[in-house]
Formats: C-alpha cells, sequence, structure tokens
C-alpha cells in the first residue's frame, strides 16, 4: 500500500525530469553547430562585397508594408534605462558627469562599455568571428584606431524601419517571466503563432521576450551572463527558413549556459557570422509585451537607427514599436 500510494507521486517527478531534459534534435553538438554554419550561410548570397547581410531582406516594399499596419501612431521604446549602478550582470554601468556651462547651459558627458549583459544595443556583424572569419568571409582584423575594415555599425546608418513581431513565451506559458536557464525551443516558437493566427515574414524583426526584466524587478539583478532563458541551439534553422532581418531580446538571445559543449553562444554565432542577422540584446520588452496583449496586436512597426560609428562593433540604440 505504501509503494502505491507514492507511484503517482514518483510518476509525475519522472515525467517532469524528462521534460526538463534535452530530447531527440535538442541535443546539439559542436559537429552540429559546424555544419549549420555551412548550410544556413547566407556568405554570397547578395554579392561579395556585401555588408548589409540580412538587412537585405528590407525592401521598399516591406518598408511601406510596415507603415501601413500603424493605426493608432501609439509608439513604445523597447530600450532599458541606463544603468548606472555596478552589478554583478552590469560591471561595466554608465558613467555621467553632468555639469553647468556658465548661466543658462548644462551639459553631461556619457561614457559605456555597452557590450555585454545590461545596456540595450545593436550588435554588428563584425563583433563575433568563427575561425578569424565574419559575415560574407571577410577576416576579423580590427584595425588600431579604426576599429572593424568591414561589417561595422556604419553599414546600418540609414537605420531599419521594418515589421517588429513579439513572440511572448512568458505569456505563452502562463507565467510572468521565465526563470534564468529556461529553454525556448522552436516548438515554443510555433506553438506562439499557432496561439495567436501571425506569421514571421521575410524582413521581419522578430524579438522574443523571456520576462528577464519583469523578474529583476521582482527578485533583483543576477549574473545574466551566467544564466539567463533564451534560445536553444536547435532554433538556428528556425531562424535561417523565416528569412528575418533581425533578431531581438530582453537577453541576449542565447540560452545560458550554452546547451551546446564547446560552442560559447550558438544563436550568436550562427546569426551573427553565418545568416548576416544583427542582434538586439537587452532590450526592455515589458511596455511592448503590455501594449500588444492590451490590443491582441503581436506585429507592429519597428524603427531604430544605431549612432553611426565607423569601425564600430555596435552602438547603444533606443529601438522604437509603433502600432
Amino acid at each position: 500500500m505504501f509503494g502505491m500510494r507514492f507511484l503517482p507521486v514518483c510518476l509525475f517527478l519522472l515525467t517532469v525530469v524528462l521534460m526538463a531534459a534535452p530530447q531527440g534534435d535538442h541535443v546539439i553538438s559542436q559537429g552540429d553547430v559546424d555544419r549549420w554554419m555551412m548550410e544556413l550561410s547566407n556568405w554570397g548570397r547578395w554579392g561579395k562585397a556585401d555588408e548589409m547581410g540580412a538587412l537585405n531582406f528590407i525592401t521598399a516594399a516591406k518598408r511601406k508594408q510596415a507603415a501601413a499596419i500603424v493605426k493608432e501612431g501609439y509608439s513604445v521604446s523597447l530600450e532599458h534605462d541606463a544603468l548606472a549602478e555596478r552589478t554583478a550582470e552590469n560591471p561595466n554601468p554608465y558613467t555621467i558627469t553632468w555639469t553647468k556651462r556658465g548661466p543658462q547651459f548644462a551639459s553631461d558627458t556619457i561614457n559605456v562599455s555597452y557590450h555585454g549583459y545590461a545596456h540595450t544595443h545593436m550588435d554588428a556583424l563584425c563583433h563575433m568571428a568563427n575561425d578569424h572569419r565574419i559575415f560574407n568571409d571577410f577576416s576579423d582584423e580590427i584595425v588600431p584606431q579604426a576599429g572593424c575594415g568591414k561589417d561595422s555599425i556604419l553599414s546600418v546608418k540609414n537605420g531599419i524601419v521594418t515589421r517588429g513581431v513579439l513572440i511572448d513565451i512568458p505569456r505563452l506559458k502562463g507565467v510572468d517571466y521565465l526563470e534564468p536557464s529556461t529553454p525556448i525551443y522552436p516548438e515554443d516558437l510555433e506553438a506562439w503563432l499557432k496561439k495567436t493566427g501571425i506569421t514571421v515574414s521575410r524582413g521581419d524583426v522578430v524579438f522574443v521576450r523571456t520576462g528577464r526584466w519583469a523578474r529583476w524587478a521582482q527578485k533583483g539583478p543576477w549574473n545574466v551572463g551566467r544564466n539567463a532563458a533564451g534560445l536553444h541551439a536547435s532554433c538556428a534553422k528556425w531562424l535561417h527558413d523565416r528569412e528575418i532581418a533581425m533578431l531581438g531580446s530582453d537577453g541576449v538571445s542565447d540560452l545560458l549556459p550554452s546547451p551546446v559543449d564547446g560552442v560559447v553562444q550558438p544563436i550568436h554565432q550562427i546569426t551573427l557570422v553565418a545568416l548576416g542577422v544583427r542582434l538586439l540584446d537587452n532590450c526592455d520588452l515589458e511596455a511592448l509585451s503590455e501594449a500588444a496583449f492590451e490590443r491582441k496586436r503581436w506585429t507592429f512597426m519597428f524603427t531604430a537607427a544605431p549612432l553611426a560609428i565607423p569601425g564600430g562593433t555596435g552602438s547603444p540604440v533606443n529601438p522604437i514599436a509603433i502600432f
């Protein structure tokens, strides 16, 4: 009787363990990533000299389509407020010095090392290399005092205007936020599209919400660089097949720690280096989530423009969604 009484509990615990463990094609090796770097590559797709990468998917027609979906003119910023406090997740905070210049003018000096896990920013394609090659088979050489010779952030100087799509995984799962290191699989992305009836199409910018900043507000900061919910490496082909222009997240898109032995950030590597898909990291998607939920509209006009920094590996950015 004692054993029979606890049998349902044991079966439940076994089910939980099996659901949490990687299954089937969720077990990804370094060899799989190496193969995808070749099979999914966009190198040469737009010519040997191309530095735009997947932004080539954003045509004039795509921009006009994005403008046409604006109904209210209601705008939402996707930038998290500048963090000036040093924490485990923010070892390089913004440093801002305010000064008064004469009787009329105030000014400030701003310094930030924006790459990492705290500040909202856009990665240039030269931000990451694989075997010393960056997107479109350029060398990863950084020129002293000049930065990236190819694939720098300057190629995005004219800005981005296209359709944005929010994939809200906490709302899909009925929770406020995902716990750190929760994987997001292709099936989760597809479940959201089925639930909302939307599709992801060529030239879209896709944002995947994990609820990182909602958890931060409730429980305080933690070392996101070590433990973060994000896309499992098995999402690589899903991203490739939909021909997205950019990928954004309230983390760094990658699941951390990496699910692939020997590959630090497989989503970063495949998107930036092979696909030519730039990343928007550490976006604040909480206000966007609320605005989209209120309207039951998960698509919007998206616009962003980085600082025009010759040779830049990226830029702080304030992305905007317009409904």
